[in-house]
């Protein structure tokens, strides 16, 4: 997040503080007393399932606010290095403290320290609100909500967003997890849906059949059971690449405008070129390697050439950095440009050729 600039008064304390600022010294006090840095603290650690945690995040006065379902950075110091991953809130727009849920992954370094390791009292770095992922205004007339694993967080920030303040049009839920106990915020879901006429919840446990009101992963069979004016909802679809797969191609035949895809896994991305077509140069550090066709992200990650990245996924732009000449394509669209000086993303980008970056 981009600081703010300083007031006048500011800037003579600051003078007045020396080289680190007052800052420097607030932050040995408290870290959340900075104030050109946006922190949280930790205050509430909740293990609602195995494979996951809820933490209660109180931010300090830097932090500006989220629109349900967009994401933020969140920044946490594992053995001494600092990683950034992003998460969804899962809490309604407006409270003054954020939730996150965050579930284990096999390879996931951060997740699985936090999983393991958070505890009430640890200050995390966030970032500012991000992401088109969100709720329309005005509100449409009725939504639609697809969520598999972690992929339930961004929608439970929506659906505790509009039950808070008085939304009362159909809203259906189809809710995709493994079995009851891995089903992130079940309990909450089931009172939710006793409390409002208007919601309909329905879930599949993929792997323990009959226990939810649907059996199976997402088919077109499951849409008439939960809205069956869906073609007409607002829909928001978030989970794995498979689920979100089969949500597209159902959506395919005119209703693309109505459907909103976030995804919290990374894709599978195929390398575009084969070893030796061309050189990466990394122009800023001075580095050039052969081209491996691998992402550029993991390219300049081989080479110790540092460079900055969040999601990895081609979600926060985090790894924008200038391409200087050469042809790349998207990972993910397959889409390719020969454009000089153009701003691309390292972790879904791969060189077709030889490839200069400002890096």
């Amino acid at each position: 997040m981009s600081p703010k600039l300083a007031s006048p008064g500011r800037r003579l304390l600051d003078a007045f503080a020396g080289p680190h600022g007052i800052d420097g010294y607030l932050e040995q006090v408290d870290p959340l007393l900075v104030s050109d840095q946006c922190r949280a603290e930790v205050t509430a650690v909740e293990r609602g399932t195995e494979q996951s945690v809820t933490l209660t995040l109180r931010p300090n006065r830097a932090w500006q606010g989220f629109r349900a379902g967009q994401f933020v950075q969140v920044a946490v110091e594992v053995d001494g290095a600092l990683h950034q991953r992003c998460y969804s809130p899962a809490s309604p727009e407006g409270r003054p403290e954020l939730e996150i849920t965050v579930k284990r992954h096999p390879e996931g370094l951060v997740s699985n320290y936090l999983v393991d390791r958070a505890r009430p009292g640890a200050v995390l770095g966030l970032s500012a609100a991000e992401g088109d992922f969100q709720l329309p205004r005005p509100w449409p007339p009725s939504i639609l909500l697809v969520g598999g694993g972690s992929g339930i967080t961004p929608l439970m920030a929506i659906l505790r967003t509009l039950f808070a303040q008085g939304y009362d049009r159909p809203v259906a839920l189809l809710h995709y997890a493994p079995d009851p106990a891995r089903a992130i915020y079940r309990a909450e879901l089931e009172r939710l849906a006793a409390r409002h006429p208007s919601f309909r919840l329905l879930r599949s446990y993929t792997r323990a059949p009959g226990a939810g009101e649907l059996d199976g992963h997402f088919s077109p069979r499951h849409l008439p059971q939960s809205e069956p004016r869906f073609a007409e909802a607002e829909t928001f679809a978030c989970g794995p690449p498979s689920l979100l797969n089969a949500v597209r191609e159902t959506w395919a035949e005119g209703l693309e405008q109505r459907l909103h895809v976030e995804s919290f896994v990374p894709p599978t991305l195929a390398p575009a070129g084969e070893p030796g077509e061309g050189a990466i140069r990394f122009a800023g550090s001075g580095v050039e390697v052969a081209n491996s066709g691998a992402s550029l992200l993991e390219q300049a990650e081989a080479a110790g050439v540092p460079a900055k990245f969040g999601c990895r996924m081609g979600i926060c732009h985090t790894c924008t950095c200038r391409k200087l000449t050469g042809t790349h394509t998207n990972l993910i669209t397959g889409e390719t440009s020969s454009e000089p000086d153009e701003e691309i993303q390292l972790c879904v980008s791969a060189a077709l050729g030889d490839l200069s970056l400002a890096l």
